[in-house]
């Protein structure tokens, strides 16, 4: 008698895309673009692990503007021969596995211009800075500069950077666009009010919040081929009590997305203040994925501190989320769901 098929391993459809199991390899930054452009690193970085086996493979967050960039060495695709450098990663992954690939694209609010990880997190750059923008003059920490609050042209300006940036993904061959709505860059930095102390329309009451993230959510979906998903990653909580996001707020945020046009919710937590007192834990994000997928019947994805087999099915297996991003487990070891499936007989 045939096994039954691990619920990892089973098929997954949104719109017009299928991906051959639930497991996606998570949006790493990685701090190895120069001028935004993708390399050989990053090549070989997305690709090994596309031929891992993965269903999915998203990239790190790539910036719709130079100013944009969380650091210097932060991808992009807001050039031409940046287009064509993600080309060259698309078509590989096509044509050597049967991975689909999805592309983050963000803008880094109040934590751009700072170094690269491993030489200082969110520490701003010793020389070079560039000026950030945000929701509020409100600066990530005491070190970081203080941004400007954006205008009215700020944040058409901005939007029409997400639209370029989503045209050129459709020529750069990306399966799927995940727009990075969470972790207190800039259109999180709008939803949280932790950030956002606006008193005109885009502050304020959590609708008023999510004005500007939706209306870049929307200019993206238009031109976004209506065949093709969209994700947005949210922070489902921000650590603080009610002075912040909380769960029951991220069920709003989740609907308002959905509603737009969303396929799936990426449904992480935190990284919106320095105050913040996360509870961690294995798999301790599940739960909001969990209230989403339940309280609204939408699919979401599950991300933060999976890292074992059973951790993933009993997750899908259970209803909890639709998907499992996983990163440290696809950084230890590119071939981690060929090695799942091989333990699973």
């Amino acid at each position: 008698m045939d096994k039954p098929v691990p619920p990892m391993l089973t098929p997954f459809r949104m719109r017009g895309l299928e991906l051959a199991n639930r497991i996606v390899v998570s949006a790493m930054a990685t701090y190895s673009a120069s001028d935004g452009l993708p390399n050989d690193f990053h090549l070989v970085h997305y690709g090994s692990r596309a031929m891992g086996g993965a269903g999915l493979v998203m990239t790190e967050m790539t910036c719709v503007s130079p100013e944009g960039r969380i650091t210097p060495a932060c991808t992009g695709l807001y050039t031409d021969g940046q287009k064509d450098a993600w080309r060259r990663i698309t078509d590989f992954v096509h044509g050597q596995s049967g991975a689909k690939i999805g592309l983050q694209l963000g803008h880094s609010g109040s934590k751009g211009s700072t170094r690269i990880g491993w030489e200082g997190m969110d520490e701003p750059l010793p020389k070079g800075n560039w000026p950030v923008m945000a929701a509020s003059d409100v600066a990530w920490s005491p070190a970081n500069q203080v941004p400007t609050a954006m205008t009215r042209a700020d944040m058409d300006r901005v939007l029409d950077e997400f639209v370029s940036a989503t045209r050129r993904a459709i020529t750069a061959g990306f399966d799927l666009i995940e727009l990075h709505a969470a972790h207190g860059y800039l259109l999180s930095g709008f939803i949280t009010p932790v950030q956002n102390r606006r008193t005109d329309e885009y502050g304020g009451s959590l609708d008023n919040r999510l004005r500007f993230p939706l209306e870049v959510f929307t200019a993206m979906r238009a031109a976004w081929p209506a065949d093709k998903p969209m994700s947005v990653r949210i922070s489902a909580h921000d650590w603080v009590g009610e002075a912040g996001i909380t769960p029951d707020d991220a069920v709003l945020v989740a609907k308002a997305f959905t509603d737009a046009g969303a396929d799936l919710i990426d449904v992480s937590a935190g990284q919106t203040t320095t105050q913040a007192k996360p509870v961690y834990g294995r798999m301790f994000q599940t739960p909001f994925a969990d209230l989403i997928r339940n309280e609204l019947g939408i699919a979401t994805m599950a991300v933060g501190n999976i890292y074992e087999v059973d951790h993933v099915n009993s997750i899908l297996a259970s209803g909890r989320a639709d998907l499992c991003a996983l990163a440290r487990p696809h950084l230890a070891d590119p071939n981690w769901t060929q090695n799942a499936a091989a333990e699973l007989g």
